[in-house]
């Protein structure tokens, strides 16, 4: 989930676990084969919350390299705690695996969402009457894929517990801006969609792309191209300030138009938790609270 001026605390599903972002930590908390939960704390890098974090349109490109670098970070160390290993060398990813990764993780992304709806709306390019009109259809085929493939993977049981704790990410969040204190009875009480999530920055770059793209045209292929990876970090830019906008304007027209899709998305991204999931979750956010409060 993004950051917002109104709150920063946002967070990830992990591997048996759940990642919360603060203002200075992000916490880690997983539920190891034993039953118990390890938590782990660790700094923010100052790269990601230094000045250029509040230079508009720069700082959308800091949140993405920032969800990138941690999210990779948590998911390795989600994977270790979650499995039998105890070798404490592991625990960490050097910073050349980490950079590979994400780079690995990006040309996937890439490919699925933005290569392959180009690719495919070639082969029917000549039927289409206008460049405008072929790129539009291109941004609908690419939420398709997009919608498709969430739905997919959530159909194996390892993914489906992952999206149970993007619910109780969610619904602790949500306890946490309502006031409440973190229990499981509290928590339980709130919605698994939350307006701030990662998913509505999806759609959003989603519906952003098609309305750039359709923009500027078309002169052939491999010049289409070019511009989807190009264009990336323009359309992530833009995407996060209209999300950011939507954030601290929460009766606008733009924050009821944005939120409303990616709403309805998260009921494919999220799950119900069970009461041990919820803990995980809480234990994660209350360990972030702390460690922010001595800083």
């Amino acid at each position: 989930m993004p950051d917002s001026p109104i709150t920063t605390y946002g967070g990830q599903a992990v591997i048996e676990g759940v990642m919360i972002r603060g203002k200075k930590y992000y916490s880690l908390s997983v539920r190891r084969p034993d039953g118990s939960i390890t938590t782990n704390i660790e700094p923010i890098s100052s790269h990601f919350i230094g000045s250029l974090r509040r230079v508009p349109f720069i700082r959308g490109i800091l949140v993405l390299a920032e969800t990138l670098t941690i999210g990779v970070k948590a998911l390795h160390q989600s994977s270790l705690l979650a499995s039998e290993s105890d070798d404490p060398t592991e625990s960490t990813i050097s910073n050349l695996a980490l950079v590979g990764t994400i780079i690995i993780s990006l040309m996937i992304g890439i490919g699925i969402f933005f290569i392959f709806p180009a690719i495919a709306l070639e082969s029917v390019d000549r039927f289409i009457p206008s460049n405008i009109i072929s790129n539009i259809l291109e941004g609908v085929l690419r939420l398709l894929v997009l919608v498709a493939y969430v739905s997919i993977i959530g159909i194996f049981p390892d993914i489906k517990r992952v999206y149970q704790y993007h619910g109780a990410e969610h619904m602790s969040i949500h306890a946490l801006e309502h006031g409440k204190i973190l229990t499981p009875d509290n928590v339980r009480t709130f919605p698994t969609p939350h307006p701030r999530c990662g998913t509505a920055f999806l759609l959003t770059v989603m519906v952003v792309s098609i309305l750039i793209f359709a923009a500027i045209g078309d002169s052939g292929f491999i010049s289409r191209i070019i511009s989807r990876v190009a264009l990336i970090p323009v359309i992530a830019s833009i995407s996060y300030e209209i999300i950011r906008f939507a954030g601290t304007h929460p009766n606008s027209i733009i924050s009821n138009v944005v939120s409303v899709p990616g709403l309805l998305l998260q009921r494919i991204t999220t799950k119900i938790p069970d009461d041990s999931q919820i803990e995980v979750a809480i234990s994660a956010v209350e360990a972030v609270l702390e460690a922010d409060s001595l800083s």
